[in-house]
């Protein structure tokens, strides 16, 4: 089936509110997911996967800084999904490139990272330059390379095998996101160990992508599209539950 971006994005909404989150996080992750999916990258189907997991965390925990100066911060992300611990961390690293010309964060403990680059994409319309890597235990193991440019929302994209991986960098669950207000990063790899480019996607490419998804709708799973009805419908539920006990008298 086919629904429109504002279709996906406003039942998203719903589902991320009956999940616990707050109105802000909530209109972040629809977004994330709505960006993501705009550009055919599967933005549904990472939440579909990480569903039961976000289901089942406590919506009120929140990501903690580790380590922090200037330049630099590491933040543990309590193993929640990107959709929860990712936004105010980058909301800090992108503070930081304004201020000192260019950041480093480290996001630990994440899930779902391949969200993250709805995100990114809002920051780099905000006119900064962006790169984030992270891999993916997976065999092969593959890192995954996103550049934007700064005050375009379209990435480049980039997916490498590796080999040869020291053992003391498995497991990786976190993300690197570096940011720069007047230099360029580019979505490249160097390694002293063996890669090998598996995928790309350019501008262009994707650009064209969302014109096309954009004009004649998205096409969603409708077995998932049932599943966030269900979850939407559970917070309109507890609207109205709300509604009725701060009622006057009639």
């Amino acid at each position: 089936m086919k629904v429109s971006f504002n279709e996906l994005q406003g039942l998203s909404r719903k589902a991320f509110l009956a999940l616990g989150f707050s109105d802000g996080h909530a209109d972040d992750a629809a977004d994330m997911v709505a960006w993501m999916e705009s550009f055919d990258l599967h933005g549904l189907e990472a939440l579909n996967n990480g569903l039961a997991h976000l289901m089942e965390e406590d919506p009120d925990a929140l990501p903690h800084i580790l380590y922090q100066d200037g330049d630099m911060a590491v933040v543990d992300g309590q193993d929640l999904s990107v959709l929860r611990s990712s936004n105010l961390a980058l909301e800090l690293a992108f503070a930081k490139a304004r201020a000192r010309g260019l950041s480093v964060i480290k996001i630990r403990r994440c899930r779902q990272r391949q969200l993250i680059m709805g995100y990114l994409a809002r920051l780099a319309g905000r006119g900064m330059n962006v790169t984030a890597f992270w891999r993916n235990a997976q065999k092969p193991l593959t890192e995954q390379v996103i550049g934007f440019r700064a005050n375009s929302t379209v990435p480049s994209i980039r997916v490498y095998s590796v080999e040869e991986v020291p053992e003391e960098n498995e497991p990786n669950n976190g993300i690197t996101v570096i940011m720069a207000n007047h230099v360029d990063l580019l979505p490249t790899m160097r390694s002293d160990y063996r890669y090998d480019l598996l995928a790309k996607h350019e501008e262009s490419d994707l650009m064209a992508v969302r014109e096309r998804a954009i004009a004649n709708g998205i096409e969603v799973d409708p077995a998932l599209w049932e599943r966030l009805k269900v979850l939407a419908q559970k917070t309109l539920v507890e609207a109205s539950d709300a509604s009725r006990l701060g009622a006057g008298p009639t």
